[in-house]
């Protein structure tokens, strides 16, 4: 078979791949309405093998937006309600007693899928969130002094309310820095509004995608291929050099009393590369850099409590970077 026109998207077969996953937002728009740059996000996250923190206020589709995503490509997905009696056993699993056998034997939890989304992921106490440390930073779970590797593709999709924060355990700036991307989910527009409710009206159920029409037009194959492409994607001295100098920027600002790490400098490299890889270019250029820089960076800087106070954000701080950092010609 011709690999330009497999789209079963084999290893190696890069331009099919690419294909493939641009038709992911208009299949996740069949249930979502108004999300592209969310979508665009989670899509990157998973060309990176990195997480995700989506932040948005309750009944924006946040959930939804994943359950559309798992099945637009065909991948496993579960959900775990962090609440804050959560133990981190019912997460990664425990050993089970046997009776029959008279032995203990391990119960996979909710973290051994594809897509896992941690609801509310600052609802439950720190001993719990550290329990997807390990998960997100090495790909496996220890129980019982035993590693267990989870399957690949392997992403967490955590969400937190930005409104609500009394019974909260805000996340601490480790575990943020483990996240690839924070994605904020506004409010829809007026029109998407609109949309939302005429589907709702015409019988559209949330609960039933396969009733929506969402089907699988792209897989684990695609994302191996697309990897595979993004390695190869060229970045040049200068823009490596651009990236350290936006991070180095963060460190010296006065608004900040944290700037980002050189991880984050390696996280807005990966994504920009993947983003100039989904636009058609084998090349990384300083446009690529500023279209991924705020949904890399913004939750790896802290403000200081004075410019809070006066209103100022980690966006407008990080845009005022771009701004002033000399752009490679």
């Amino acid at each position: 078979m011709d690999p330009t026109t497999d789209n079963a998207g084999h290893p190696g077969d890069a331009a099919a791949a690419r294909s493939a996953l641009e038709g992911l937002r208009a299949e996740i728009a069949k249930a979502v309405v108004g999300q592209d740059p969310a979508v665009t996000g989670l899509v990157v996250a998973l060309l990176c093998r990195g997480h995700v923190l989506l932040e948005g206020v309750p009944g924006v589709a946040k959930t939804l937006l994943v359950r559309t995503l798992a099945a637009a490509l065909e991948l496993d997905t579960k959900r775990v309600q962090f609440t804050p009696d959560l133990m981190p056993s019912d997460v990664t699993g425990s050993l089970v007693y046997d009776a029959r056998t008279a032995a203990f034997s391990f119960q996979p939890g909710p973290v051994f899928t594809n897509l896992l989304l941690a609801d509310e992921i600052n609802r439950t106490p720190p001993k719990t969130q550290s329990s997807l440390l390990e998960a997100m930073e090495e790909r496996q779970v220890t129980v019982d002094g035993t590693p267990r590797t989870l399957p690949d593709p392997f992403l967490v999709i955590a969400t937190q309310n930005p409104v609500e924060y009394e019974g909260t355990y805000p996340l601490p700036e480790a575990q943020l820095d483990r996240f690839l991307l924070k994605l904020t989910i506004p409010l829809p527009s007026r029109q998407d509004e609109i949309d939302v409710l005429t589907r709702h009206a015409a019988g559209f159920d949330p609960r039933d995608l396969h009733a929506a029409g969402v089907r699988p037009v792209a897989g684990p194959a695609d994302l191996d291929a697309a990897r595979a492409a993004i390695a190869k994607t060229t970045v040049s001295p200068e823009i490596a050099a651009y990236v350290v100098d936006l991070c180095r920027a963060t460190r010296e600002s006065p608004s900040l009393t944290l700037g980002v790490s050189p991880r984050g400098a390696t996280a807005l490299l990966s994504t920009s590369r993947a983003w100039a890889w989904l636009t058609g270019r084998d090349y990384v250029i300083p446009d690529d850099v500023k279209a991924l820089a705020l949904p890399t960076l913004r939750h790896r800087v802290q403000l200081r409590p004075e410019a809070e106070m006066e209103g100022v954000t980690a966006d407008s701080v990080i845009n005022a970077i771009l701004a002033h950092v000399p752009v490679p010609r």
